[in-house]
């Protein structure tokens, strides 16, 4: 990834982020209420589900975490629903974008950066919601409130650097896009959204934390009630960070040997 020839093009980025948000939802009733109703449903649901159906709260309880299972549940699904939906309009992004990617002039480095932006609207709406849920709860504005940004940002350069390979390789192989779908299934259950890391024993819990997301998730909620800086957490830091850089040296390598034979596959 060409990072100077990305800020040179800022305002490109800004500007076809904004159109590729509007015309997602283009000729429906709501239009761009449909970014946000299907996110509201699922937190909906599975507190229902969790929490009033199968009494998750009291587990937590009994796993050191007393705080309204409502509020756990959102924390952990804002970053989720930001990972995902950028993964999955980062992995089209070629495809989606195929007449700028043809074109000699055009600078296809910034395409998957303009889907993780155009994801990053939603997910601002779901921070704040997620800043009001918390308000509402009676949980007091904070400084550590401020690593909503970090964390965040940390969410849109992990998606972004899994875009860059995914992007490319679906090009050649365009099953990956139904792989990643099952992947995104499976990998909610296998991060602690809905459940809490500390109910995980022993080794079990140790190959869980492999999970970059679960940095992202923890952080998330160690922001909003936590009261825990990431300066506290420097191994798990130092592992999210070094991952995050091997994951962009990697995607972004595939990306450069395989973007000279897009125009000819497309």
């Amino acid at each position: 990834m060409n990072v100077k020839s990305i800020k040179k093009s800022c305002g490109l980025i800004w500007k076809l982020a904004k159109n590729d948000f509007k015309k997602r939802y283009a000729g429906s009733y709501l239009g761009k209420v449909w970014a946000f109703v299907q996110p509201v449903v699922t937190v909906l649901m599975y507190w229902i589900v969790f929490d009033i159906i199968f009494q998750t709260k009291q587990q937590l309880v009994a796993s050191g975490v007393d705080v309204p299972y409502v509020l756990y549940l959102t924390a952990g699904l804002v970053p989720w629903f930001f990972f995902s939906e950028g993964l999955a309009q980062g992995t089209s992004a070629l495809i989606e974008y195929n007449y700028l990617v043809k074109k000699v002039v055009f600078n296809i480095n910034i395409l998957p950066v303009i889907k993780m932006v155009a994801a990053s609207f939603t997910h601002l709406f779901f921070a704040a919601l997620l800043i009001i849920l918390a308000l509402c709860y009676g949980f007091m504005p904070s400084l550590y409130w401020l690593q909503i940004i970090y964390y965040s940002f940390c969410t849109f350069m992990l998606t972004l650097a899994f875009n860059y390979a995914t992007s490319a390789i679906v090009i050649f192989f365009k099953d990956l896009q139904q792989i990643i779908m099952i992947v995104l299934q499976l990998g909610m259950w296998a991060t602690p959204i809905l459940w809490e890391l500390s109910m995980v024993p022993g080794k079990a819990g140790a190959l869980i934390k492999i999970n970059p997301l679960v940095y992202v998730v923890t952080g998330y909620r160690d922001a909003i009630y936590g009261q825990v800086c990431f300066f506290d957490k420097p191994w798990e830091t130092l592992y999210f960070w070094a991952f995050t850089g091997i994951l962009f040296i990697l995607g972004t390598t595939i990306f450069n040997k395989l973007k000279v034979h897009f125009a000819d596959v497309m």
